[in-house]
Order: C-alpha cells, then structure tokens, then sequence
C-alpha cells in the first residue's frame, strides 16, 4: 500500500516515526508533520486541509495522528464511494486507540488497523458489524482473493443476511478452502454467491465475483503511444472474450522499462508492470512462437508468450501483432481461500 501519514503534535510526529519504522519495510511511505512539530526524515506542512486536498485520491491509506472530529472534518469532502475512498484510519497522539473511519472491508482500514494495533500494542476500535459478530465479510474476502465486485448493492445484501444468521450459497469456478461456516456449496439458496467467469446468476439474488488474474504480455516497436498500446490490448482482450477488468498485470522485456506508452497504460489502470531479463524469459519452458529477428534485437525470441507466461501462467491467447504492438494473454491458477486476509 502507499500510506500517507499526517501528524499535528509532537508526540505525533514522534509516534509517526514509530509507524513508518514499523511498517515501511511492507509499505511505501510518505511522512508529513506540522510545520511546529516535524524533523528531517519528514515533510513539513502548514494547512491540513490543502494536504488532504491534494492527496486524497493518491494514497490507499491515511493515518492521521489526531482527534477523530479532525480528520472526519477534513475528509468529508472527497468522499466518494466504499470502491475508490482510501483507507482512512485514526490514531491518538498517545498511541492508545487505532481507529478505521473510511473503507473498512475493501480500502483494508480493518485490516490496516488491526495490524498497527497488533505492532503498537493499542486498542483497535472496529465498529463494521461483520468483524464484530466475527462473521464473514463478502467485501474483505473479495478484495484479498483479488476478485472484482460486480454488484456493490448486492454484496451488502449478503453482508446483512450474514448478520442475520442466514445461510449464503456458493458456486465456484475455482477451487475454494477454508470455506466458513455461513457459506454452504448448495443451489437451492435465495441468496449466494458466484465465483467464475460465465455470465451466469445461479441464486435469486446471486453476487458475482470476477476473479482478477489476466496478465498482459506485450512487445512493441520503440515509442509506441499509449493509446495504440491500449487500443491492442482491448482489441485482443474483447476478440477473446474477456473483461478488460480481470486483467492483473503486464509484463515485457526490462529494455522495455522506460518505454513510455507501456507505463501510463499501467498507470491509468493502475496495475505494476513486470520487466524481465532476456535470460529470464528463455528460461521459460513451453511451445512459443518464436522470430530469430527479434532474439537478435532482443536476446529473446519472443517478448509476448514468454513474458505472459513468465507473470502469468497458462497461456491462453497467444501471439497476435498489429500496429508495431504484439499481445499474448495468460490466466494465473487460482485458488480461492476463504481465510486470507487483505494484507
């Protein structure tokens, strides 16, 4: 996650300090102390709100070291929906409580809390009904097995059945572990869920959750735009049939790492590239279609089907070129496990 941490006191910005210590070899941080209250490992800041202002949307995660009414004040208005607000999580200046107010399930705040309270030895204070009754979280659960909510309405209407001790069906696609005990593989439930790719509803009221393991591997002439890169992709992604939102990841050649039109596709859908060595793309075992051209130019002999296996797995679409861009299609295997948590 890339967490942004804000402070107001000087017991903040000391227990900031502490925070980033403890966490930052697992998360990218940003630090920032009030002006009066700040050292040189921080950025100082003279107006919250301006801060707030101009890095709500950048970060998955906020802590602010300070009193709840401040930091609800100073979010409330760039709250836009439970799918896109970061994180948003409070803390004492004193350390004692550790408090998620914005995106508990899917942002990760319960998640993030607890695992700060874990490392601080304070208090997490979770209010979200499902962690309180220790009931299963359709939301957490989807966000940690990297499946896509296709119904954000419908998965509250789960989470409320849960609440209410009923018991949820389950369709898979995928191979699922630790199944609780409030999720029951039987059709002849009003409610469920399905996990897959066919656009199927199997219960009356069924949320479908769309596993998210489709990885990109592309070649492509030097300089290439971003929107011929994004125009191959979404042609290739549609011929086959599927949604341009399971896809994961992109991986090329690492002598493609400063290319341009490949980093601001990644950027604007907002997946990491992969960039592999030549070597490490030989490597890779399996029937390819292979130019003594290109392994020339490159060392490789082919920069799609290699690279989307090597990130991937089973490939499934493999090489097609147009417009100085070459594409290859990989499904990672899933396993879906019903106890993994979102950090």
């Amino acid at each position: 996650m890339n967490i942004l941490v804000v402070s107001l006191t000087e017991k903040g910005r000391i227990l900031s300090g502490k925070i980033a210590g403890l966490l930052g070899n697992f998360h990218n941080f940003r630090r920032c102390c009030f002006r009066k209250h700040t050292d040189n490992s921080a950025e100082s800041f003279d107006s919250l709100p301006e801060l707030i202002g101009k890095n709500f949307n950048n970060y998955d995660g906020i802590i602010f070291i300070c009193s709840c009414g401040i930091a609800v004040r100073i979010i409330s208005p760039y709250i836009q929906s439970k799918t896109t607000d970061p994180a948003v999580i409070v803390i004492d200046d004193g350390g004692n409580f550790v408090i998620p107010v914005l995106s508990g399930h899917i942002g990760g705040a319960n998640r993030l809390a607890e695992i700060l309270a874990e490392k601080l030895g304070s208090v997490p204070v979770i209010t979200t009904a499902t962690d309180t009754g220790k009931k299963f979280s359709p939301d957490s659960f989807a966000v940690a097995n990297n499946l896509v909510i296709e119904d954000i309405e419908v998965s509250k209407i789960i989470a409320s059945e849960i609440i209410d001790n009923k018991k949820i069906g389950l369709i898979s696609d995928y191979k699922c572990i630790n199944i609780p005990s409030e999720i029951i593989s039987y059709k002849n439930c009003d409610t469920g869920i399905y996990i897959g790719n066919r656009n199927i509803k199997p219960f009356p009221i069924t949320l479908r959750l769309i596993p998210k393991n489709i990885v990109i591997g592309i070649g492509c002439r030097r300089g290439t735009p971003y929107d011929t890169i994004e125009k191959r992709i979404d042609e290739t992604l549609i011929f086959a049939g599927i949604s341009p939102e399971r896809v994961s990841g992109l991986a090329t050649i690492d002598i493609k790492s400063d290319e341009t039109g490949i980093i601001d596709y990644c950027k604007k859908k907002k997946i990491i590239p992969e960039f592999h060595t030549a070597q490490e793309l030989m490597a890779v075992t399996g029937e390819f279609t292979s130019s003594e051209f290109v392994r020339k130019i490159t060392g490789a002999d082919n920069i799609c089907e290699r690279s989307a296996v090597k990130s991937g797995g089973r490939l499934i679409i493999g090489k097609n070129s147009g417009d100085g861009v070459t594409i290859a299609v990989a499904e990672k295997d899933l396993i879906i496990d019903f106890e993994r948590k979102i950090l």
